[in-house]
């Protein structure tokens, strides 16, 4: 099988044990700057150019799209996904997870737990927003925010309203969630991989601070997740059209309640806290699903 990885650092550790874990298996694996793609958008004719050269032959493709780049990154994706390449996860799927408020409410209209979660335009409405999260302390977040950055956590209504109103200054849209005090400045990362979890941590934040993203110092060890919890994690993957995803979930009084689906989520801290596998899992599933001529169909939009 030829597979196409479309990633712009291909010595992150992410991206080098995917590449073994397919040549261990016979596979050719190629990491294919997404960046430095170009398509040529013809009728009944698409295709993709990287370094002068026409991309052919491919049976698969991962993308491994970083957030700042997700608007060309997925129109690269789906460039392959028109010459009927099968794709890791499908462009849609990747645009509807970044999408902080849409995955939100994805999520809310299948039914799975969710902080209480408030969104408005109106600066004038921030009273009623407040009150709609249950009051401080509340969590503010920048819908663009990735790794932990542009979340900030307000102590009162007051200094609540002085983020809410910084953030407006500068015309960027946020959302307003209750903080889930009962976490205790942990969460869980489940993988998701062809609708099952393979794995799951759970992520302590750093001495002082309420958020457990690795990036930001936190540590990670091996947990086991309640039947409810790898429910959670499977319809969440699934509300997503995801087929690989890291589910991020707080333990609530009420039950599991998800923070975020990444759709390229790394496997550094995953495997060396399991032990587990992760990577030639991903390998396992686009052999099940990427057969040449067994390709999906030719990307619906």
């Amino acid at each position: 099988m030829k597979i196409a990885m479309l990633a712009r650092n291909a010595n992150l550790y992410t991206h080098q044990r995917l590449k073994s874990a397919a040549e261990e298996r016979g596979h050719e694996l190629d990491i294919i700057n997404t960046l430095r793609c170009y398509m040529n958008i013809a009728s009944r004719r698409p295709e993709v150019y990287y370094n002068g050269e026409k991309l052919t032959g491919y049976d698969a493709v991962i993308p491994r799209i970083g957030a700042s780049v997700t608007y060309y990154g997925t129109a690269v994706l789906r460039q392959f996904e028109m010459m009927g390449v099968f794709p890791l996860n499908e462009s849609v799927a990747i645009g509807r997870s970044r999408d902080k408020l849409r995955s939100m409410q994805l999520l809310a209209r299948d039914g799975i737990g969710l902080p209480v979660t408030t969104f408005a335009h109106d600066p004038k409405q921030t009273d009623e927003v407040l009150k709609l999260a249950g009051g401080a302390p509340l969590v503010i977040k920048l819908l663009e925010g990735t790794q932990g950055i542009g979340v900030v956590l307000a102590d009162s209504d007051r200094s609540a309203t002085s983020v809410i109103e910084a953030f407006r200054g500068v015309k960027v849209n946020i959302l307003v969630q209750e903080f889930i005090k009962e976490a205790g400045g942990t969460d869980i990362r489940a993988l998701v991989v062809g609708g099952k979890v393979v794995a799951a941590m759970q992520r302590t934040g750093a001495e002082g601070d309420f958020r457990s993203n690795l990036h930001r110092g936190g540590s990670a060890k091996p947990i086991k997740i309640s039947p409810e919890e790898r429910s959670t994690a499977i319809r969440a993957a699934k509300a997503m059209g995801l087929n690989v995803c890291g589910v991020d979930m707080l333990r609530a009084n009420h039950g599991p309640v998800v923070m975020e689906v990444n759709s390229s989520p790394g496997l550094e801290g995953v495997e060396k806290a399991t032990g587990i596998d992760i990577a030639g899992k991903i390998i396992e599933f686009l052999e099940k699903k990427a057969k040449p001529g067994k390709t999906k169909t030719k990307g619906k939009g």
